[in-house]
C-alpha cells in the first residue's frame, strides 16, 4: 500500500473535494483492487477497529459492499436493523448512535431516507469529542459520495486498467439520464466528474430537471480557477450524440409526491436507453447504472445485459475496492488522530 495523506474524519459530501483527493481515492482503490484479486483477499489494515453500519433505509449492495469490505480490512463489524432496534421503542437516532459509541465504534457508516442525519450524527459525535469517522452512505435526495466515487474508479479503470488515474477524464463526455431531481447519485458524481474535468451532460424530462438544478454545480470553481462543465437537455437525441460514457438513472416513484411522467411506457420511448440511441454516442461508449434497474424503462434488457456495453457488473466490483479505500484512508486519520 503506498503511503497516502488523508486530512478527513468525515466523509458527507463530495463538494468541497479536491482532484487530489479524488486522485488519492482511486490510487488507494487500486491498490485494494489488486489485493481482491489474490486468493488471500484480507489484509490487516483495520484490525481492532470496529466499523458500524447504520442503515436505517433499506439497502442491499451498499450495506452489503461496506459490510464485506470491512471484513476484508480485518475490521470487527457491527450492523443496525431499524426494524428491531430500540428506534420503535422511542429512542432517537442520537441516542443510537451514541450506543454504538460506547460499544467502541471507529467509523459509523450511515445511510438515512432524510438528507441531513449522517451530518447531525458526526457533528454531535464531534461536540462530544469523540473520535469517530462517520461516512454519509447516502442520505435522501442529498448526496451519496461512495456511489459517485466507485463509479468514478470504475470510469478510470475502464480507461486504463493498468494505470487508472483521473486525468483520464478530462474533456470525456458524460451524459446522466434519469430521474436527476430525486437522485443522490446524480448530485455526488456531478460534483466528482466535473471536478475531475469531464463535460457533464445531463438529461430528463423537465419536470425532473428543473433549469436551476443545475446552477450550484455550473457556478462553482474547482481550486482557484477551473469552472465545472455542466450542460442541460430535456431531449435525449442531442445529448446523446458523441458520448463516452452514458450512466441511467432509476425512476425513483417512491419520492415523487407529484405526477411527473404521463407513463412508464412514455418515458421509455422518449428517454430509455437502447441500442439505437447508443448508436449515437462513442463508438466505444459504456455504460452504467447505480441500481436497482428498472429493465424496460431505463434501460433495454438487451443493452443491460450485453458485456460489450455494461459497466453495471464492474461497477458492483469496483463498489467493494472503493469502500475499502475509504474506510482504509478514515481508519489510518483515526488512528493517527488518537
Amino acid at each position: 500500500m503506498a503511503e497516502t495523506t488523508w486530512h478527513r474524519r468525515h466523509i458527507l459530501s463530495l463538494e468541497t473535494f479536491t482532484p487530489a483527493e479524488y486522485e488519492t481515492i482511486v490510487q488507494t482503490a487500486e491498490s485494494f483492487r489488486q489485493v481482491l484479486s489474490r486468493r488471500t483477499k484480507k489484509v490487516p489494515a483495520l484490525q481492532g477497529q470496529v466499523v458500524t453500519n447504520l442503515f436505517f433505509e433499506p439497502s442491499t449492495r451498499t450495506r452489503s459492499s461496506f459490510e464485506l469490505a470491512a471484513k476484508r480490512l480485518s475490521a470487527d463489524t457491527l450492523n443496525f436493523a431499524p426494524g428491531t432496534s430500540s428506534l420503535s421503542k422511542g429512542e432517537t437516532i442520537l441516542d443510537t448512535a451514541k450506543t454504538y459509541l460506547a460499544m467502541g465504534t471507529d467509523l459509523m457508516v450511515i445511510r438515512h431516507q432524510e438528507a441531513g442525519v449522517p451530518l447531525a450524527i458526526a457533528c454531535e459525535l464531534d461536540r462530544l469529542g469523540a473520535n469517530v469517522g462517520v461516512l454519509n452512505a447516502g442520505d435522501g435526495q442529498h448526496a451519496h459520495p461512495s456511489q459517485a466515487l466507485l463509479d468514478l474508479f470504475t470510469l478510470c479503470s475502464v480507461l486504463d486498467a493498468e494505470a487508472p488515474s483521473i486525468e483520464l477524464l478530462k474533456r470525456k463526455k458524460i451524459v446522466i439520464v434519469g430521474d436527476i431531481l430525486h437522485s443522490r447519485v446524480a448530485r455526488s458524481n456531478l460534483w466528482s466528474l466535473s471536478a475531475c474535468g469531464a463535460i457533464v451532460h445531463l438529461v430528463a424530462p423537465p419536470t425532473l430537471l428543473p433549469m436551476q438544478f443545475v446552477a450550484p454545480f455550473q457556478n462553482a470553481i474547482v481550486g482557484t480557477h477551473q469552472l465545472r462543465q455542466v450542460q442541460l437537455h430535456w431531449q435525449l437525441e442531442p445529448a446523446l450524440a458523441g458520448a463516452d460514457f452514458v450512466m441511467a438513472l432509476r425512476l425513483q416513484q417512491e419520492r415523487m409526491t407529484q405526477h411527473l411522467l404521463p407513463s412508464l411506457r412514455e418515458y421509455h420511448q422518449q428517454f430509455g436507453i437502447t441500442r439505437d440511441r447508443l448508436s449515437l454516442c462513442h463508438s466505444a461508449v459504456k455504460l452504467l447504472h447505480p441500481g436497482p434497474t428498472n429493465r424496460g424503462v431505463e434501460i433495454s434488457s438487451d443493452v443491460m445485459d450485453d458485456p460489450a456495453l455494461s459497466l453495471v457488473s464492474h461497477q458492483v466490483t469496483s463498489g467493494v475496492a472503493v469502500r475499502m479505500a475509504l474506510l482504509y484512508l478514515m481508519g489510518t486519520y483515526h488512528a493517527s488522530s488518537t
